[in-house]
């Protein structure tokens, strides 16, 4: 059986308002307390983000949902063009923000487009990963032919989870911040990284006749959930013996004075796991598929933070897949951790550049935190 090709032939993202500058921050996302954080400058100076972007204006109350975000990018992605949002035929959408538990996060995406016809609609949870498993569910659709014409889509709003009002003042060892930044990413380190946004890309069994496009040769994904406990959480608090208790199990007056529904970070665990574990994954899927280092034109690593850079670059070269610096792309600085959709982000940035051209080749790593997951494609410009 001949499986057909699948092609990205057009991406498009979507901000919310204006770039936020690091002085501007407090004025969007509130003080805890009423005191500026004292983490806020040793996270900035490690994560070395510049600018980002909220759904929310100045008092807090947010300019768009989750959903409204995403279905922008795949009205920019589609031209505005009623005709062509008829011919999608699935909307596959990762998020690991939604606006509510239920409906799903893709069918309130669904919802915002109405010149789409009824169709397959898939919301692939998670946190940084759930675009990329988006990107290889509507992938494997169009190779096994039951699909034609598919949208990939991440998207983020968890700036309303960062403001001051929902957020409790954790990190209370400042002093060793200095001494082990990773003290800095349990909980207040997130309010100065993350950032809102969606992006989405086109996906056909056909290349663009009116420009490049992006083969899809392979996309893998591996769990470390059967050996790792959990590392980054929401809606639930961690035991003594690693296991998460739900935030259903928890009174009302419970959840608010234990900071339940906020994000947390173990991070004796990130430290120990998220690079070590992730190049070594790179590694096997390379392997894999027989990838050298050398094919590799561009590297799209995701990364929460220019903290780990160094880190990942010398765990590749120590396993053999040394990719030189200067072949390495991101836009964390400019556009902050859009979670699920800064891979996305990355790629159309990268994409609508110039700067590709025929034969050039694309590694994507996408790492996840919350129990170590990884997915790697590997991308061909044609």
């Amino acid at each position: 059986m001949n499986l057909p090709e699948v092609y990205i032939t057009r991406t498009a993202h979507f901000f919310p308002n204006d770039p936020i500058s690091n002085d501007e921050m407090e004025e969007y996302i509130g003080m805890i307390n009423e005191q500026g954080s004292k983490s806020r400058r040793i996270v900035l100076r490690n994560n070395k983000i510049t600018n980002r972007f909220y759904a929310i204006d100045k008092t807090g109350k947010p300019t768009h949902t989750n959903a409204e975000m995403a279905s922008l990018a795949i009205r920019k992605l589609c031209k505005n063009s009623e005709q062509e949002l008829k011919e999608i035929d699935l909307l596959s959408c990762g998020t690991s923000s939604p606006d509510q538990l239920m409906p799903s996060h893709g069918v309130m995406v669904h919802g915002w487009l109405p010149e789409t016809n009824t169709i397959e609609v898939v919301s692939p949870s998670g946190v940084c990963c759930a675009g990329m498993h988006a990107l290889k569910y509507a992938y494997m659709s169009l190779k096994l032919g039951l699909s034609t014409k598919a949208i990939a889509s991440g998207s983020e709003r968890l700036s309303t989870s960062l403001h001051a009002d929902k957020f409790e003042l954790e990190v209370k060892k400042t002093g060793q911040l200095e001494e082990n930044p990773y003290l800095a990413f349990e909980k207040d380190f997130l309010r100065w990284m993350l950032s809102d946004g969606s992006a989405a890309f086109l996906l056909e069994t056909e290349k663009s006749e009116n420009g490049l496009s992006l083969k899809i040769e392979w996309i893998e994904a591996y769990s470390y959930a059967n050996e790792v406990e959990a590392c980054m959480y929401m809606g639930a608090d961690k035991m003594e013996d690693g296991s998460l208790k739900s935030y259903q199990e928890y009174a009302p007056q419970e959840l608010l004075d234990g900071s339940i529904m906020s994000i947390k970070q173990d991070v004796k665990l990130l430290g120990e796991n998220i690079v070590k574990l992730g190049i070594n994954r790179l590694k096997t899927a390379m392997d894999k598929h027989n990838v050298a280092a050398s094919d590799v034109t561009y590297f799209l690593p995701h990364m929460s933070s220019y903290f780990f850079e160094d880190k990942m670059y010398h765990e590749m070269a120590r396993l053999g897949i040394e990719i030189p610096k200067e072949k390495w792309f991101t836009n964390l600085a400019t556009k902050g951790n859009v979670g699920s959709a800064s891979i996305f982000m990355m790629v159309d940035e990268l994409f609508n550049s110039a700067k590709l051209k025929v034969g050039d080749t694309i590694i994507l790593a996408v790492p996840e935190s919350s129990r170590f997951s990884y997915v790697v494609s590997y991308l061909t410009v044609c």
